[in-house]
């Protein structure tokens, strides 16, 4: 088999692959491969281009034991790192004994298996709080507070919170769990957003004047006809006023904005903007890009406080991707936050 064929064939492949000759020097290399070495490295020998330890080991026990070796290499690229799968394959040709070198790259599965990790941990973690303190309470009934009836009250009035906090977290799951498996189904329901807002507005309200909130909605002058889920978008603008009612009370004041375009950039056609505004605390904006993950908090203490789960944001996220919509966060310290809905309109 004549070099030139050779390059044409791994130039064919998609993986970046390496060939070394039995003189221990690149032979061939694929475009593939031009990310992960230096250009120029045909001829030279591979200590020279594979300059990664883990790279060399392999390529020497394919070379010497005239075995196949695997490993992991590691890259970082403009703050990105990348994991590869690297197999060191002996191979036989009319000048002798040679090694391919394959490299597949393995970061989604390694950054999956990362986030499930993650997942179960927080969960765990999440869980173990509520638990360890329901059993703590469920003992000290059991013995020493067993007669003592103002102990009594206080610790089952503590204990219903902590299982209403395991209550919210489970549902949470399970609501997320069943927005990610219906991302991918866009609703076809013609729905009126109008009455959905109100909806909405209403049923927080005790919640707004209990903690001394005036909520509003401002734009809201006809019917507002999307394609969606009317229980998820109930869901979204719930969990958004809520929060805003809770963590930015100190602004004494949460808006709805509507706005309708005729053209609205993200969709290249008519679209409508819900604005939940609030004028409290704030927070830093280098939160936002992590503000939609699961668990991630600004402040775990006052969270956990509120009976927040970490899980709401991520929901609204989800049910918003499933309505073809955007989802958009803004925040001055000082000067309150506005967390903007942006729908397709009809």
């Amino acid at each position: 088999m004549n070099t030139e064929f050779t390059k044409a064939l791994l130039a064919a492949v998609p993986l970046p692959l390496i060939l070394i000759g039995k003189d221990e020097r690149v032979i061939a290399i694929n475009t593939a491969a031009h990310a992960l070495v230096d250009a120029g490295a045909e001829g030279r020998h591979y200590m020279t281009v594979l300059r990664a330890p883990q790279l060399i080991d392999c390529v020497e026990t394919a070379l010497r034991a005239g075995r196949p070796a695997q490993g992991r290499y590691l890259t970082s690229d403009q703050g990105h790192e990348g994991t590869w799968r690297i197999v060191a394959q002996p191979v036989e040709g009319e000048s002798g004994a040679g090694v391919l070198i394959s490299f597949e790259d393995i970061t989604a599965l390694e950054t999956a298996v990362q986030m499930r990790r993650d997942f179960v941990a927080n969960v765990s973690h999440e869980m173990k709080t509520p638990l360890t303190a329901l059993l703590g309470f469920i003992e000290t009934l059991g013995g020493a507070a067993k007669n003592d009836e103002a102990a009594r009250g206080r610790f089952l009035g503590i204990m219903a919170r902590e299982a209403e906090r395991m209550n919210r977290l489970v549902s949470d799951l399970l609501s997320l769990n069943r927005v990610e498996s219906e991302e991918r189904v866009r609703p076809t329901t013609r729905i009126d957003l109008e009455p959905l807002l109100s909806s909405v507005l209403l049923t927080l309200r005790p919640l707004a004047e209990d903690r001394g909130v005036t909520l509003e909605i401002i734009g809201s002058d006809g019917p507002i006809w999307v394609q969606g889920d009317a229980d998820q978008l109930t869901q979204v603008f719930t969990n958004l006023v809520e929060n805003a009612v809770k963590y930015a009370a100190t602004g004494k004041r949460v808006a709805v904005e509507v706005s309708r375009t005729e053209r609205e950039l993200a969709f290249r056609g008519p679209g409508v903007t819900i604005t939940v505004v609030d004028w409290g605390e704030g927070f830093d904006p280098i939160h936002i890009p992590r503000l939609t993950e699961r668990f991630y908090r600004i402040d775990s203490h006052r969270s956990r406080e509120q009976g927040g789960t970490g899980l709401g944001l991520a929901i609204v996220k989800h049910i918003v991707n499933r309505h073809r919509g955007r989802f958009r966060i803004e925040s001055t310290p000082g000067k309150g936050s506005r967390f903007s809905v942006i729908l397709p309109r009809e």
